[in-house]
């Protein structure tokens, strides 16, 4: 296949015809395996599972499970559905936490970054993992859209998995050092069609609020995202697409309209319904708030229009580290008294209200796909093949789909270039929180900064883009100017774009246990590059010592300070580096 368009200038590429066909050749070899759980609960697959519990009211249980030691993850594994089955509380299927380095091929992965998930060297790995107990195994992450999805795709298969993911995650993020967009997308494309061709459905799975919904500032085009994808994967493979979301949604109402919406639209069944987890800014105690409040509206909105979303109970103290076994126990039989207590709220809810909102969500969605794929089409893209399609949305980015399709009126005051019909209620956390970390900051302080107007280029270590999405919004209200550095950008990547646009200072977001490593790679990369920047690092400030095999990353801000670096513990502390950084200028 040659591409003329300009967005695809790739000559001499398989179609996506082709690559499925490809995918739905190796389904001689590689079929759903034995599963606990589809013995158990008597079904051939999990959307079958799912249809019964819609039509019978049941609400399901969603618990999130991986630890780098995968003989603890086996434990886990037997030891939360047991403990919660005992008091009557069923977990119905969890989602395994990989690696990000396992989604790079299983060839290279000796190499890869590692973080704090688990890895699974073999199919032999997926399938006692995933029977350790008689729960659904959902292989949420690192699986598709990455290089290695072909191959990981074929273990979770054959581990007896019935819903793969994450689709989200093909559109937003890297793996350092292996940002190959067109493999990524050949060996998605090929795992689809692998899926596609298994006896049994086996519904593919796209988290949102991993893909694009994280960088969208109209809930529209949120769920607009949400129908280009079903419509693409549903249309072009057969196989069912099933939708998870609600990290960012710490309204309870939007919560259930856009639940609701997706009702509307047919967008069932849905794999789970996420914690919102930006909501726990708290200790445990007061992050009980938020657990209750989402989990309530998930639950009603299960037993009054259900799409077979499993709710999710996120431990409370997810925030401050990886939880142990004992508190995600406690967060399921939380989420199953919930469910409980919720059974008498449906007569309160003024449910032509939440229709309302549903319906302009779903209006203004239709609408987003609609100029999305018309405008795919201008620009080329033939919308008939899957790899063209899911390669062209990959190098828009959400920035420019939301600018040039959303649903809103054109605005160049506001962010994203239109003003939203709905906005997006993670842009109003972010204000908040913004403001709550600029509170009591010194003026004098916020007047210097104001006049110097430092230039700060923001990236992140990892795939975790909040931090990051934070600092760009107080840089803003703080007068200062914030450079886009990247999610998930490699040091030599950083090193090179200081070179280019010259920040008075560079910020890091990290997360997900690499924060000395990554530092002093940096550090290396911006002395070969002949700069001398100063860099502020701050989020998760951990790494997992070399040779350790177990979960848990240790403490290592006090290393990166020995080793130069500026260290923010909090947000606030932003306001105190950047003054001192402009009153030595």
């Amino acid at each position: 296949m040659t591409l003329s368009s300009p967005l695809l200038p790739v000559e001499s590429l398989p179609t996506g015809r082709e690559l499925l066909a490809e995918g739905a050749a190796a389904a001689r070899d590689w079929s759903v395996g034995p599963s606990a759980f589809l013995a158990q609960v008597g079904e051939t697959s999990e959307h079958a599972y799912k249809l019964r519990c819609m039509a019978e009211g049941r609400v399901m249980q969603h618990a999130q499970l991986g630890y780098r030691d995968p003989e603890k993850s086996c434990r886990a594994y037997a030891e939360i559905w047991a403990a919660c089955d005992k008091r009557g509380v069923t977990v119905d299927r969890y989602g395994l936490c990989l690696d990000w380095s396992m989604a790079v091929p299983r060839a290279l992965r000796a190499r890869a970054t590692r973080g704090t998930g688990m890895i699974l060297a073999g199919p032999e790995d997926f399938a006692r993992l995933a029977n350790s107990a008689p729960v659904a195994a959902h292989f949420g992450d690192f699986v598709l859209g990455f290089p290695a999805a072909f191959e990981n795709t074929k273990a979770a298969i054959a581990a007896g998995g019935t819903v793969i993911g994450n689709l989200g995650q093909y559109f937003t993020f890297r793996i350092p050092g292996h940002d190959d967009d067109v493999e990524a997308t050949q060996q998605t494309v090929r795992a689809l069609g692998l899926i596609a061709a298994q006896p049994v459905p086996v519904m593919v799975h796209s988290n949102i609020d991993d893909g694009y919904a994280a960088q969208f500032t109209d809930l529209t085009s949120c769920l607009g995202m949400v129908l280009i994808e079903r419509d693409l994967i549903e249309r072009l493979t057969g196989a069912p697409m099933g939708h998870c979301y609600g990290h960012h949604f710490s309204d309870p109402f939007a919560r259930l309209a856009f639940q609701r919406a997706m009702a509307m639209a047919g967008a069932m069944p849905g794999t789970m319904i996420y914690g919102n987890t930006t909501s726990y800014r708290g200790s445990a105690a007061e992050n009980y708030g938020g657990l209750a409040s989402y989990l309530l509206a998930d639950a009603l909105g299960q037993m009054m229009r259900p799409t077979g979303h499993a709710i999710n109970a996120v431990p409370v103290t997810e925030n401050e580290r990886i939880p142990e076994v004992d508190e995600v126990i406690e967060a399921q039989l939380f989420a199953g008294s919930m469910i409980r207590h919720a059974e008498g709220f449906p007569p309160m809810i003024d449910n032509p209200a939440v229709d309302l909102l549903a319906t302009r969500l779903l209006e203004g969605a239709k609408r987003f796909q609609s100029n999305v794929m018309r405008g795919l089409a201008d620009r080329g893209v033939d919308t008939g093949c899957l790899f063209q399609s899911l390669l062209a949305l990959r190098r828009l980015g959400a920035r420019v789909l939301e600018r040039e399709y959303g649903a809103g009126p054109e605005d160049p005051k506001t962010t994203g270039g239109r003003a939203p019909l709905i906005a997006a209620t993670l842009i109003e956390e972010l204000a908040e929180m913004s403001a709550a970390a600029l509170e009591g900051a010194p003026a004098d302080s916020l007047d210097r900064i104001r006049r110097a107007a430092p230039r700060v280029m923001v990236a992140t270590s990892d795939v975790h883009e909040h931090g990051k999405m934070l600092i760009d919004r107080m840089a803003v209200d703080i007068g200062a100017i914030p450079l886009d550095g990247g999610v998930s950008t490699e040091p030599e990547q950083l090193a090179r774009l200081a070179a280019e646009h010259k920040p008075d200072i560079i910020a890091i977001s990290t997360y997900n246990g690499v924060a000395l490593g990554y530092y002093r790679a940096l550090r290396q990369a911006l002395a070969e590059q002949g700069l001398d920047i100063p860099v502020l690092i701050g989020g998760r400030l951990n790494q997992i010592p070399e040779g350790s095999n177990t979960s848990l990353p240790v403490d290592v801000g006090d290393q990166l300070a020995e080793a130069g670096a500026l260290v923010c513990r909090e947000a606030r502390e932003l306001v105190e580096r950047l003054d001192a950084l402009v009153s030595r200028a």
